[in-house]
């Protein structure tokens, strides 16, 4: 089953002042350290929604969201619109999650085996990215509305999700404060 990634990064940040994909964590943007992450778990390929003005590193695809501020609803959309018809399969990535393990994104594509639609992994209690979606499940995205975007596909249909148990989720990089915490370890 081929599997591409659709990582989220067109969402602006009030409380960071920049555009956060492109912060330095190390010698890599967050936006890079995902696409890293993506390409290790042999994800392919490699789709990116950014806003305007965004590039991605040369081995993405950009999907240019021209209206980000309609929320990740809008970018999951795209993302999903835009895998290729051969896909079997879209793994759902959140740009501002550059300490994402690779064992989660291993474990949620063990999952996959189980029949049902939707994989996501589960930690504290919670579902949340990275999420997999099978390309009969793609009208799914068609729910995700405003800054709702997997939640409401996750809230709206558990009897297609399958969760996952991983030991926790990657926080999100949301504030200077945030990524200096990466920085600095």
């Amino acid at each position: 089953m081929r599997t591409a990634a659709v990582i989220l990064a067109a969402g602006a940040s009030t409380r960071f002042g920049s555009p956060k994909q492109l912060a330095p964590i190390g010698d890599r943007t967050m936006l890079a350290t995902v696409v890293d992450l993506a390409r290790e778990a042999g994800l392919d390929p490699i789709l990116v929604v950014v806003p305007p003005g965004i590039a991605v590193p040369p081995d993405a695809v950009p999907v240019v969201n021209v209206r980000s501020e309609a929320g990740l609803g809008r970018s999951l959309r795209m993302g999903i619109a835009a895998v290729p018809a051969e896909i079997d399969a879209a793994m759902v990535l959140l740009g501002d999650q550059p300490t994402l393990a690779p064992a989660t994104i291993r474990a949620v594509l063990e999952a996959r085996r189980n029949g049902r639609p939707v994989i996501a992994a589960r930690a504290a209690g919670r579902l949340g990215p990275p999420v997999l979606i099978t390309r009969d499940a793609f009208g799914l995205a068609n729910d995700a509305i405003g800054d709702e975007g997997l939640r409401s596909i996750l809230l709206n249909h558990p009897e297609l999700v399958t969760a996952v148990e991983v030991g926790s989720h990657a926080p999100d990089v949301d504030t200077p404060a945030d990524l200096e915490r990466l920085s600095w370890g």
